[in-house]
């Protein structure tokens, strides 16, 4: 069946074509797509054409191409969430229908190093403590978490009590509400040693959420740094026009 039904750029109809496809299940999450000849015969359109959609939907996040192997159907995000409003990753899965949970839990505190002394702005008597973590949804791991945190800032007991957030430890004694934080994203591709801890192989990449969390007085509490899954995790921002 022929595409050029409309006087719309061809390759604008190949992305629609291939949306729907992939909408109504013709080819499903994870399925290898047909051969760009197979696939360009079957619309009735050039090679160079059909390679400008599928790059366009590779793009999108869509599809993936892995080179020499093929066209994959890439799976919808689990998770979605807009990131203008600091909420938990257990509350994003938890919203999704799923069961959160942690599957690694370990804290060290050590001296601080000269980027700490920096973001913190502290003594350098103080100590810091990173928390590590990963987050699992219904058993599945979906997030790394690394924090770092003044350990001054946080109850003595907090590494026992390692369900509780870190939220809400920090905000306990009531000397401290996290009011905003600045967040940077960067997608990367394998990670040496978090995608293994994910269960994600080399086609698999991963969104890394680096995050300086303030107090109310614009002073760093919590300086995060997690690695969601991007096959499970998408996140968007709402901007309005000013």
């Amino acid at each position: 069946m022929s595409i050029k039904t409309d006087h719309r750029h061809l390759y604008l109809q190949v992305i629609d074509r291939l949306k729907a496809d992939i909408e109504s299940g013709i080819y499903r999450e994870n399925e290898k797509l047909p051969s760009e000849f197979e696939l360009s015969k079957k619309l009735g359109i050039s090679r160079a054409t059909l390679r400008e959609a599928l790059r366009l939907l590779e793009e999108e996040n869509i599809i993936i191409r892995r080179h020499g192997v093929g066209t994959f159907v890439n799976p919808k995000p689990v998770f979605t969430s807009g990131i203008e409003n600091l909420s938990s990753i257990s509350s994003m899965i938890e919203n999704a229908g799923m069961t959160p949970g942690t599957l690694l839990f370990d804290a060290t505190e050590c001296t601080l190093t000269d980027d700490d002394l920096d973001r913190f702005q502290c003594d350098k008597d103080d100590r810091v403590l990173t928390i590590e973590r990963v987050k699992t949804a219904d058993g599945e791991p979906v997030v790394y978490c690394l924090d770092k945190v003044l350990a001054k800032h946080l109850p003595a007991d907090y590494v026992q009590n390692r369900e509780v957030s870190i939220f809400s430890s920090l905000e306990q004694s009531g000397d401290i509400h996290v009011a905003y934080a600045v967040t940077y994203i960067d997608p990367v591709g394998y990670h040496e040693q978090v995608s293994p801890i994910l269960n994600c192989g080399r086609e698999t990449a991963l969104l890394v959420l680096k995050q300086l969390h303030y107090d109310d007085s614009d002073r760093v509490v919590l300086y995060s740094k997690n690695y969601f899954r991007a096959d499970k995790f998408s996140f968007h921002v709402i901007r309005k026009r000013v």
